[in-house]
């Protein structure tokens, strides 16, 4: 006979899984697709990793200089906590380098935008790049392709020129790229100028007839359409060929290398996306991240990439935060799924929201993962009230998009050993999503006393009873 108490019912303690790992409603397979080729003529890996060590060696020698100079239990080299080098470290370095202040300040700034240093909150440590430099071809080749993707931050913006006219230049900048790599060779500045204006017509024009997110006062509007291309089009390549992407001379412009590899990469990636089931590419973050949730984590990760590929990576986070504060926990999770493929870029914006209830715990996990914590582990970092507040939240995700016993193993995953503190701590963490969890957990469960506690603490929380 079933007793009529509700049982104290012992949960097995198990480390929760990430979001992105259950299984999903859907799950779609793709047809294996061959190891595309890059063009005719690059340069094998080990070459491309060869000129991007030299491209980065100034950056990775005041990278090593930090970290034996800095470490732990030495000044800190970035009192302001933003990743700026302080006067004195920087003096320092100058001397024992033979360089100059200037020059020292620009390679930790190369260094940074290449990940081989890496800011935490307020302290700078070495980044895994610099650790595997010598011997891991890979990292060295993914540092300089994060220095190329950060190309508009490596050179001083023009002070007088419009703000927004200067975005519009950045956002129309992979178009450029892209006729560059296709073109294979020199193109003159006319040309690419030619070019620049239309697709920046073309992204006023789409702008003016999808108003979407917030839009630019007018007087700041028309600033911009009365702002000449031709200086922003000049700063933007010598940008890029800062960082090593192309060169300039004679009025023509040409891809370096590496930066036809990158950009073919760049391209490969597009392509990919464009070729998926879901066809995620030019979908907003929230569509992308809802086609995602029918593919496999390693599908749904190069969906990701493809995604962030296309994008500016500074609208792209915002567009992602912004999809993570909707209703769907289950777009939730896979938002910061898709920022772990961001990478550093997104940890500022990341520490931000961290204070949001909402998005506080997946902010948790993901710096700590960030920091260097084993994903298993990375649980730990969170209280009683952030993990169990994490724990209604995925329950809300299950229950949206997945099958009754897939909720009731969610049972697992508790920090609470008993069934009775569990449904004390949920109803006391305020999750917006309690009572309906509740109700479908009620629902789902077998145990026909665990599923009527369960209904009763569902009750309570929708009347505020005790």
């Amino acid at each position: 006979m079933t007793s009529r108490n509700p049982r104290d019912s012992r949960l097995r303690l198990v480390r929760p899984r990430p979001l992105a790992a259950a299984p999903r409603a859907v799950t779609q397979r793709r047809s294996p697709r061959p190891a595309p080729r890059p063009p005719e003529g690059t340069p094998p890996p080990g070459e491309l990793a060869r000129m991007a060590r030299t491209g980065l060696s100034d950056a990775a020698r005041v990278a090593r200089w930090a970290d034996a100079a800095l470490g732990p239990g030495r000044d800190g080299a970035t009192p302001d906590g933003k990743g700026t080098l302080s006067d004195a470290s920087a003096e320092r370095a100058a001397a024992e380098l033979g360089l100059t202040p200037v020059q020292v300040r620009a390679d930790w700034d190369t260094a940074r935008l290449a990940g081989l240093i890496e800011v935490h909150g307020g302290n700078a440590r070495p980044g895994w790049r610099l650790r595997a430099w010598n011997r891991d071809d890979s990292a060295v080749l993914r540092g300089w392709v994060a220095l190329f993707d950060a190309w508009s931050l490596a050179y001083p913006e023009p002070a007088d020129h419009e703000p927004s006219a200067v975005a519009e230049v950045v956002s129309a900048m992979p178009q450029v790229l892209s006729f560059l790599q296709l073109s294979a060779g020199p193109v003159p500045m006319e040309q690419l100028l030619d070019l620049l204006e239309q697709r920046v017509t073309e992204l006023r024009t789409e702008r003016c007839e999808i108003p979407y997110g917030p839009q630019p006062e007018p007087a700041s509007q028309a600033a911009a359409e009365n702002t000449p291309l031709a200086p922003l089009l000049d700063w933007a390549l010598h940008a890029l060929a800062s960082v090593g992407a192309l060169t300039c001379a004679a009025g023509q412009a040409t891809l370096t290398p590496l930066g036809s590899w990158a950009v073919w990469v760049k391209l490969e990636q597009i392509c990919v996306a464009a070729q998926s089931p879901a066809g995620n590419i030019e979908a907003s973050a929230e569509d992308m991240l809802r086609g995602c949730a029918q593919l496999r984590p390693n599908a749904a990760r190069a969906e990701y990439r493809a995604w962030l590929a296309a994008r500016p990576v500074g609208s792209a986070i915002t567009e992602l935060l912004d999809a993570a504060r909707g209703e769907d926990a289950l777009s939730r999770g896979l938002a910061f799924e898709a920022l772990r493929v961001v990478g550093a870029p997104a940890e500022p914006d990341v520490r931000a929201v961290a204070e949001e209830t909402s998005l506080r715990p997946y902010a948790l996990l993901w710096l700590a993962v960030h920091d260097g914590h084993d994903p298993e582990d990375a649980h730990e970092v969170l209280t009683r009230t952030e993990a169990t507040w994490l724990w209604v939240d995925t329950a809300a995700a299950v229950a949206d998009h997945g099958e009754a016993p897939l909720l009731v193993r969610h049972l697992e995953s508790a920090v609470q050993p008993t069934v009775p503190m569990l449904l004390d701590e949920v109803r006391a963490v305020g999750h917006p999503r309690t009572v309906q969890v509740l109700v479908a957990l009620a629902a789902a469960h077998p145990d026909p006393a665990l599923a009527k506690a369960v209904r009763r603490a569902a009750f309570q929380v929708h009347t505020g009873g005790n």
